[in-house]
């Protein structure tokens, strides 16, 4: 039986923009980091939000809350009005799970799901979604100035000028384009 290899996850600071990361790359090829219920579980785990199972149906409503919270952080960085059907998706998600925020001894927080479900995550998820998309957090929502991912992402920069979800990939890329582009353009001139 042949090893199925997935995609790395792209964790990020804030658990909801996290979530919507693991689709990438939405407006070209598309890239699922999570298209399996273990896969889901993997970035559950590696989130602090790890569950006992996962079916088929609990990934397509996991799969169905993270389009939900990239359309609503896609409305708020666009300044255009929260589609009900996506806040009636998060809204849901947010109440049908039990979960509880724990004080570390760090000073920091994670999370402790009461029965390790699948629905305790995302209502964590879910939120973290609110908290973001309400603004109750420093910074301000951004897409990816890539055309190809337009990702969400909070930026906290101090002129709150980030371009990119990730300077490592969209951004790079980005720059290796315009230095290949105007490598072309410098060597037609010459000659």
């Amino acid at each position: 039986m042949a090893t199925v290899h997935f995609p790395e996850f792209r964790l990020g600071k804030v658990l909801a923009t996290s979530f919507t990361g693991t689709r990438s790359e939405r407006y070209g090829e598309t890239l699922e980091r999570i298209p399996v219920p273990s896969r889901l579980m993997d970035w559950l785990a590696v989130s602090g939000l790890a569950v006992d199972s996962c079916t088929q149906s609990q990934l397509d409503q996991a799969q169905k809350l993270r389009e939900s919270i990239h359309a609503a952080a896609t409305a708020v960085a666009e300044k255009n009005p929260l589609p009900s059907s996506v806040v009636q998706v998060i809204n849901d998600c947010s109440t049908q799970g039990l979960a509880s925020a724990i004080l570390t001894s760090e000073g920091g927080r994670k999370w402790r799901l009461r029965s390790s479900s699948v629905e305790d995550a995302l209502s964590v998820i879910a939120a973290d979604a609110i908290s973001l998309l309400t603004g109750e957090r420093g910074g301000r929502i951004s897409l990816c100035a890539s055309p190809t991912c337009r990702a969400a992402f909070l930026d906290t920069s101090r002129g709150g000028t980030r371009k990119w979800c990730d300077m490592n990939t969209c951004g790079n890329r980005e720059k290796k384009a315009r230095f290949l582009a105007n490598k072309r353009n410098s060597s037609s001139h010459t000659g």
